[in-house]
């Protein structure tokens, strides 16, 4: 063990590498807290491994600039929710300005539905009236009167040759006889096969018609399709844009003291440059978001040339 008088010396040598103006004392922990909190900076002497509390050179704020602080720590501490701790702080609620997505318009519902009753007419069209997708559906219906005049008058005409054929036969004296019943037999038998004929081509002509008018309703059905959805999402960009702006705006509420108190800070921290130290947290608002007026002026646009190439618009 050392005795008193090497105490005294081994005293005396770290002393003389002490600080200007210190010496060796105990403390405790809470006592080199108080130092800290005092000035002290608590920094290890080099050549001894021994804390010295020397004061730190501060500069303090100006006493005109003290109220403007003291209001400014006021402002932060509701901020912080009032807690001692920050660690406990719970953070911003964000569910005031949570993003929202706008539902689709009716018109958009619309089309969807009327879409899945499309697929009857890209088939073969086969049945009678009243079948999904049906071509007779699409005949007109005055085919069959049509049809019915042009066979009569057919018929008309053949019977005038018939007539004819006879009138000659008696003239000659040949009437009922063998070539009388050749000459008759070869006119119906021409006749017939171009009645045939005709009848086919009407019925041929009819289909076609019909089957022309099924595909005009095809398209015309997609294109109001399209029609609508381009006016439903018009609509739904308009309800979102009115939606982000409400979003923007309650998030620019929310951060409003933070910001008022960041721009504050600043201009006391220029004001006195290291008076306090100081931190900006900067926040940076998304880009407003384009007019609800305009992307509805732009998808009407959109719409309108879709309507041209339909020929809604001449």
């Amino acid at each position: 063990m050392a005795t008193k008088q090497q105490l005294v010396e081994a005293k005396k040598v770290l002393e003389e590498h002490a600080p200007k103006g210190e010496f060796l004392a105990y403390i405790n922990e809470k006592e080199a807290t108080i130092l800290k909190n005092l000035g002290g900076s608590g920094k290890i002497v080099e050549a001894t491994q021994i804390p010295s509390f020397v004061e730190e050179t501060r500069v303090l704020p100006s006493p005109m600039l003290e109220g403007s602080l003291t209001a400014y720590l006021k402002r932060i501490d509701p901020l912080l929710g009032g807690l001692p701790d920050p660690g406990t702080y719970a953070g911003i609620d964000t569910s005031t300005y949570a993003p929202q997505v706008a539902g689709q318009h009716a018109l958009q519902t619309g089309a969807v539905s009327a879409a899945g009753g499309l697929g009857s007419l890209v088939g073969t069209g086969a049945g009678g009236p009243g079948v999904a997708g049906s071509i007779a559906d699409y005949t007109s219906p005055y085919q069959n009167q049509v049809m019915e005049a042009q066979m009569a008058e057919f018929d008309r005409q053949a019977g005038i040759q018939r007539q004819g054929i006879g009138d000659a036969a008696a003239k000659a004296g040949a009437f009922g006889g063998g070539r009388h019943g050749v000459e008759m037999a070869e006119y119906t038998k021409g006749s017939d096969m171009n009645r045939a004929l005709l009848q086919g081509q009407l019925l041929q002509q009819g289909f076609q018609e019909g089957s022309g008018a099924r595909a005009a309703d095809l398209a015309a059905q997609q294109g109001l399709g399209t029609y609508q959805q381009a006016m439903g999402e018009a609509q739904q960009g308009y309800e979102q844009a009115k939606l982000d702006a409400t979003q923007i705006a309650a998030r620019e509420k929310t951060f409003e003291p933070f910001t008022q108190l960041g721009l504050v800070g600043q201009q006391l921290a220029s004001v006195q440059p290291g008076a306090f130290p100081t931190s900006t947290v900067g926040y940076a608002p998304p880009a407003a978001p384009a007019s609800p007026l305009s992307q509805f002026i732009g998808a009407g646009a959109g719409a309108a040339g879709i309507m041209g190439k339909l020929g809604l618009f001449g």
